[in-house]
């Protein structure tokens, strides 16, 4: 049976790797799509369509 102690660290490593998926997962698609895909995309198309997807993203927030 493990500790207290133990049962503290397990939660805590539990607790900041779910942050850590939470922030990084929709990066990590962005990367892999990105380095994936034939022909590759440049940087400054990534750049320019991020306002775009804001503005789709607080339209799409506004209407529901």
């Amino acid at each position: 049976m493990p500790s207290e102690d133990t049962k503290e660290r397990i939660a805590k490593v539990i607790d900041v790797g779910r942050t850590v998926l939470h922030y990084a997962w929709i990066p990590m698609i962005i990367y892999v799509g990105f380095t994936r895909s034939n022909p590759q995309p440049s940087l400054i198309k990534c750049v320019t369509s991020v306002p775009s997807f804001i503005l789709f993203i607080d339209f799409f927030r506004q209407t529901h």
